[in-house]
């Protein structure tokens, strides 16, 4: 079972990406954040096999946290997450080093094809 840490500032998108990486069997949520702070040291303390973060949070964003994070694990994977209309932050992320992205709102297909997708 792969390990996932997710990140995102709202209580209620956590609470959904949640439940949907449970339900599908193959992921164990072990940790969560609120922003990029959060997320850094738990990086550390947790070592995720996936990360699932949102690009827009306060006091460090998404795309800062994701070159630290792959600062500190080259070989992170981390799924960036962002609201429709933001699509120049995925270019971004990609070209920081992001596995894949998925764009709010979305299906729970949509996050299982891209956790696959990362995964081979």
């Amino acid at each position: 079972m792969k390990t996932v840490l997710i990140v995102d500032d709202g209580s209620f998108m956590r609470l959904i990406i949640k439940k949907m990486l449970e339900k599908s069997g193959k992921y164990e949520v072990i940790g969560e954040a609120i922003d990029g702070q959060e997320a850094l040291q738990l990086v550390k303390e947790l070592n995720p096999d996936i990360i699932t973060m949102d690009i827009n949070m306060p006091r460090m964003n998404g795309l800062v946290a994701l070159k630290e994070i792959l600062d500190i694990n080259p070989q992170a994977k981390v799924i960036m997450i962002t609201s429709l209309g933001m699509e120049e932050n995925v270019k971004k992320a990609i070209e920081l080093g992001a596995a894949g992205f998925i764009v709010k709102p979305f299906e729970e297909s949509h996050l299982y094809a891209v956790l696959e997708n990362i995964e081979d």
